[in-house]
């Protein structure tokens, strides 16, 4: 049977990464999420607003769900993974695109301090 090697090179690639390099690849999905349901929003087009912004959810609930409690920074991040959960719902409810640039935000400002914290790893 035939492999794709582009397929098979990013399988690779996911296997490698680091615990840090696979969190920042969860936030930059995230990110990508909701500027899709920004997007689409504004179009229109609720079916891909709603697909995106499920998916949107997932990758927060996967976050959540993931947490090492042994940290104590684990206890805000999931009060912040919640905070992200209520938002999604409050933007699917009023397709607002103005509420998803505000959360939009605080997960750059999020994924910004994680990539910091990488940096620091790594010296």
């Amino acid at each position: 049977m035939y492999e794709n090697p582009y397929q098979k090179y990013k399988e690779e690639a996911v296997m490698t990464m680091t615990k840090g390099e696979m969190l920042l690849l969860l936030y930059d999905e995230l990110l990508k999420r909701l500027t899709a349901a920004e997007l689409t929003v504004k179009k229109q087009d609720y079916d891909a607003f709603n697909t995106h912004l499920g998916r949107a959810g997932e990758i927060i609930q996967y976050l959540r769900d993931t947490l090492n409690f042994d940290y104590p920074i684990s206890r805000q991040l999931y009060q912040m993974y919640d905070f992200f959960q209520v938002e999604l719902g409050r933007i699917r409810a009023s397709r607002n695109p103005e509420q998803i640039v505000e959360v939009k935000k605080l997960v750059q400002e999020l994924r910004e301090a994680f990539a910091e914290a990488e940096k620091k790893v790594d010296q």
